[in-house]
């Protein structure tokens, strides 16, 4: 069996932005249809929008570990403090292995925003971007700390 992180480098492989190949990856865990979670995930791509803040291999993250630990009511402050020490947790792990969270900084970009219009995936697209290797590394930060609190 493909592990998740796998899943989602073949998902953004395919055409799918960052942030839809992770969470895309997760989907079927949480009774998401695939098409819906597509679809949710599909403006995070290029860091928000292109505009390369937030990586969206990150933000896809976030959406999964929300999936596992979010919370509805708004006065629960301790369910608010437990995911975001979660996210971090999981964060963290990726930044260790990358540098960085941001998009531009990944990337090695100098412009703060990108055009709106994604660029076209061709060989020569995924040679210059490290976006797969990204998308598996984040997918994998996920899996792994889900593996390590169902197994403790």
């Amino acid at each position: 069996m493909a592990s998740k992180a796998d899943k989602a480098k073949e998902l953004f492989l395919s055409g799918y932005n960052c942030a839809q190949a992770v969470f895309g990856a997760f989907c079927e865990d949480y009774g998401i249809p695939l098409e819906t979670g597509l679809v949710i995930s599909s403006g995070f791509g290029g860091g928000i929008a292109r505009r390369r803040e937030v990586c969206g291999a990150v933000s896809g993250a976030v959406m999964v570990l929300s999936m596992e630990h979010g919370y509805s009511d708004a006065a629960d402050t301790q369910a608010k403090k437990d995911l975001y020490s979660r996210v971090r947790q999981v964060l963290s792990s990726f930044e260790d292995e990358t540098g960085s969270i941001v998009c531009r900084e990944l990337l090695g970009l100098d412009e703060k925003m990108s055009a709106p219009v994604p660029e076209e995936r061709t060989a020569a697209y995924y040679k210059k971007r490290p976006c797969a290797e990204l998308v598996y590394l984040s997918a994998k930060a996920v899996e792994d700390y889900l593996h390590n609190i169902h197994n403790d």
